[in-house]
């Protein structure tokens, strides 16, 4: 979907998030919900999530695939001072380069701790891949990075939220992705599924969707529609609310 008035496709993104504490259940993947939301803000279309064990053969192809299919990757998880934190090693691979100590990163993690303190596990996070630039973060100091199209972030909420504000203006912006929810209620999906169809057909540039949830009352339904022009979005909420009209008055 090309942006209103322009000739130019929007950005596209992915999130590959890394870690077998994510897979195992242990710990809750709460960062690719704030990256989609900070994405759809500025107009970035997120494509594609995939997760990945803490298997450097597994990233290296993971971030090949992705990197060669969209505008950005983002990465969360394994950069922090531990062995199993392999990600900047397996991003230096996909891309070809070496990797060190980045005298950057060191004169960061030295406003946070004392030379006593910098032992050969937290400077594990200065480690580098060569020719990438510094995603800084001010919760904890330690930076990720950004080679290629692969920003390389955090597996910490806050910290990773922290280089997403960093990184978001330098991101190239689209217009806004507009999104109307509209409740069709008891409504059963298979009464307006062909119709909700016809919708979305005649009107390009809205995606449309239907969501069931749960609720006291029972089964509910809300309807939810996407658009980047407003005016268009506006016209297919009118026609699925005289759909949805037209169903509850046969009702």
């Amino acid at each position: 979907m090309k942006e209103p008035g322009t000739g130019e496709e929007p950005a596209t993104a992915a999130v590959l998030v890394i870690g077998d504490e994510i897979l195992s259940g242990r710990t809750q993947d709460v960062n690719t919900r704030y990256i989609a939301n900070y994405l759809a803000e500025i107009g970035v279309d997120l494509r594609e999530v995939r997760l990945v064990s803490d298997d450097e053969d597994e990233i290296v192809a993971a971030l090949n695939a992705l990197r060669a299919r969209y505008t950005y990757v983002f990465t969360t998880g394994g950069i922090g001072p531990t062995h199993d934190d392999i990600t900047a090693d397996a991003v230096a691979r996909a891309f070809g380069v070496g990797i060190g100590e980045d005298p950057r990163a060191i004169a960061l993690l030295r406003e946070r701790f004392t030379e006593e303190e910098l032992n050969p596990a937290r400077r594990r996070m200065a480690r580098i891949p060569e020719g990438a630039e510094l995603v800084r973060n001010g919760a904890s100091k330690a930076p990720g990075f950004w080679i290629g199209n692969v920003i390389v972030m955090a597996g910490v909420p806050v910290i990773m939220q922290s280089m997403m504000d960093t990184v978001g203006p330098q991101l190239r912006a689209g217009a806004r992705v507009h999104v109307e929810t509209i409740e069709a209620g008891s409504i059963p999906e298979g009464s307006y599924a062909m119709k909700l169809e016809e919708i979305a057909r005649a009107r390009e540039g809205v995606s449309i969707g239907s969501y069931p949830h749960f609720s006291a009352a029972g089964i509910r339904n809300q309807i939810v529609l996407r658009s980047r022009d407003p005016a268009r979005l506006a016209a297919a909420g009118e026609a699925v609310r005289a759909l949805l009209a037209e169903l509850a008055a046969q009702a």
